[in-house]
């Protein structure tokens, strides 16, 4: 909620105040730990905000603030301001203290600074002194959600970004990052997905073993690390918009590794470690799908994290969940 506010979404300008300074509180779209911010002030040349700061507080499930309308051109009441008062989000935790910001020019306008809090956030607040323009706000980080709000019987997307799912490295992102297969919801095209390069070392005629699968030497993998460790026991593999550059298929493994294994396996194609267990086999896919696998086509491997996902021989994948139960990992099996 804005103490004096023109607009409520950025880009977004405050009137001249006459004391005090302005804000407003912004919740984050994925709650999780913040490693960055950056403060935009593009084409705000004579009427930039000159300094700024950042506040943050991980807040309740449910907490909700006073209502208040995106009426351009109007400040925010003096009740308004009471409930808000009664909220002291004033006192929420400071990440960025007043610093200076600089003008809207294509070569000054990008203010970015880095965090090294490694707490949980759901809200920041940003204030600006003592009042101004700032284009854009992006606020960056990882995922993390409250485990300890999650039941041992609920299913939950572990491998998701919003859920702390995180890519640790990859064999090709030509087109799209491998990132993009564990972010929120559907992909809203095929830049959102993951998508490799053709391979230049497939054959020049193509053939397919008995079930259908190409029998080609190369593939691309990414490997994950999930939120929390767990037990999955379901898969979705979605090739939504990809429909000319699907792969032919592919395969899942998982294993339990240390932070010293994980470390060994990142930037490699996981030839470092021996622990990878198969949890989807070979899987034919076909374009613009969404493709559901459970019972006996999940092997069992027991509480994991990372999993690595490879496509054959190469193509596009656009979201990768894997629901499971959240478990605590085994020592003796690290």
């Amino acid at each position: 909620m804005p103490s004096n506010k023109v607009r409520l979404y950025f880009p977004y300008c405050f009137r001249k105040r006459m004391e005090g300074h302005d804000w407003c509180i912004v919740q984050l779209g994925v709650s999780g730990v913040i490693s960055g911010v950056e403060v935009d002030t593009s084409y705000f040349t004579g009427n930039f905000a000159p300094r700024f700061s950042l506040q943050a507080a991980c807040l309740p499930d449910g907490t909700t603030f006073p209502v208040r309308q995106p009426t351009m051109g109007t400040a925010a009441s003096s009740q308004q301001l009471a409930a808000m008062e009664e909220m002291k989000t004033e006192k929420w935790t400071e990440l960025v203290p007043m610093t200076p910001l600089r003008p809207g020019y294509p070569d000054t306008c990008k203010n970015y600074f880095p965090i090294t809090s490694t707490q949980r956030w759901t809200h920041v607040r940003l204030n600006m002194y003592p009042d101004g323009g700032i284009a854009r706000l992006r606020v960056y980080g990882i995922g993390s959600k409250d485990w300890s709000t999650v039941k041992n019987s609920e299913l939950v997307d572990l491998v998701a970004m919003e859920n702390g799912g995180v890519c640790l490295g990859f064999s090709n992102a030509h087109y799209g990052h491998p990132r993009n297969a564990i972010g929120l919801g559907r992909a809203e095209n095929m830049g959102d997905g993951w998508e490799t390069a053709r391979r230049l070392d497939r054959p020049p005629i193509l053939k397919a073993d008995k079930s259908g699968v190409l029998m080609v030497p190369g593939c691309e993998w990414a490997v994950y690390r999930l939120g929390h460790p767990g037990v999955i026991l379901k898969i979705e593999i979605d090739t939504n918009h990809f429909k000319g550059n699907y792969p032919d298929s592919c395969r899942i493994e998982a294993c339990a590794l240390s932070p010293e294994e994980e470390k060994a396996v990142v930037g490699k194609d996981g030839a470092a470690t021996g622990k990878w267990k198969t949890l989807l086999g070979p899987t034919k896919l076909s374009a613009h799908h969404r493709l559901f696998l459970s019972g006996g086509q999940v092997q069992p491997v027991g509480v994991v994290s990372p999993v690595r996902l490879t496509m054959t021989p190469d193509g596009g994948i656009s979201r990768m969940r894997l629901w499971g139960f959240p478990r605590a990992p085994n020592p003796a099996k690290l």
